[in-house]
């Protein structure tokens, strides 16, 4: 594990998910006449790429049934274009962080320049969530701009773990049977979570049983867990690569200065524990097998 690595994602990831769980945030769809929750989440999370279709925005968000994002996209587009949806999700995350931290921008002054530096020098190819990011981080308000910031940052390290999935000749199903199955995730709400069958959970289950991965009851095998520490380590390693341009010391500034923010907003009950992103409080063990798709 790359200590620095996990670090910047249990201190960014809060930030961004403020946007999955505040109830302005949550309401983005409804309020721009989408059909609820989840056909605002692709189209704002999507938005980016622009008026995407759904094979792609499939694939780039990488663990979502296919049918699930189908039902979303590209609906929304004829309702709302994404332009629309980028300026509404900024201020609404904006909004949210500044309700919980009204000296907020006192900590984004000084997070801003080393967030920017390495959000700048980070290498975009096989990165698209990432790349579509980076060029939207020119907000002036500074919150606005924090938010992408570790938003770009996120995606950054999302799309580094379905390389690395991939590469461990998994599929998205069967990466979150994998991860549910270690304890990372909500077993009982994740495959309605991301619109899965029960025949597409089990099947994927049964192919990881073939390979030894989890048992009869469904749970981790010690080989399972194995392979979900290989992932983790491995999206370590490449989402590390973020941290490469700011020397250590800088790392150190900008990590202990996002902290007492990040607990602030933890401290405000806004983000649930335990959640389908597999995030931790601060003080628990590092997670391992964590999903930060």
């Amino acid at each position: 594990m790359e200590p620095h690595a996990r670090s910047l994602w249990l201190l960014t990831e809060p930030l961004h998910a403020v946007f999955y769980f505040d109830d302005e945030c949550r309401g983005l769809g409804k309020d721009l006449g989408l059909k609820g929750f989840w056909m605002g989440y692709f189209a704002s999370r999507t938005a980016p790429l622009g008026a995407v279709e759904p094979a792609a925005a499939t694939a780039v968000l990488g663990v979502f049934a296919p049918g699930m994002v189908a039902r979303a996209l590209p609906a929304a587009w004829s309702v709302v274009s994404p332009a629309h949806v980028l300026d509404e999700r900024g201020s609404r995350a904006a909004h949210a962080l500044r309700g919980i931290d009204p000296e907020l921008e006192r900590t984004a002054a000084e997070v801003l320049p080393p967030l920017q530096t390495i959000v700048d020098k980070a290498p975009a190819i096989a990165r698209p969530l990432f790349a579509a990011n980076r060029v939207l981080c020119d907000h002036a308000d500074p919150v606005e701009r924090l938010w992408q910031l570790v938003t770009t940052v996120r995606e950054f390290r999302g799309d580094a773990h379905l390389t690395v999935l991939a590469d461990e000749g998994l599929d998205g199903c069967e990466a979150l049977v994998l991860a549910a199955a270690s304890g990372r995730v909500p077993r009982d709400t994740m495959r309605q979570d991301r619109g899965w069958s029960e025949e597409d959970w089990a099947a994927a289950a049964d192919r990881l049983r073939a390979r030894g991965l989890v048992d009869a009851q469904g749970d981790a095998t010690e080989h399972g867990r194995q392979e979900r520490e290989r992932i983790e380590e491995a999206t370590d390693r490449l989402a590390g690569r973020l941290l490469d341009p700011l020397p250590e010391a800088e790392t150190d500034r900008m990590l202990h200065a996002l902290e007492p923010l990040v607990r602030r907003l933890l401290a405000a009950d806004v983000l649930p524990f335990p959640n389908p992103i597999g995030l931790p409080h601060l003080d628990e063990p590092a997670p391992r097998g964590a999903n930060p798709r």
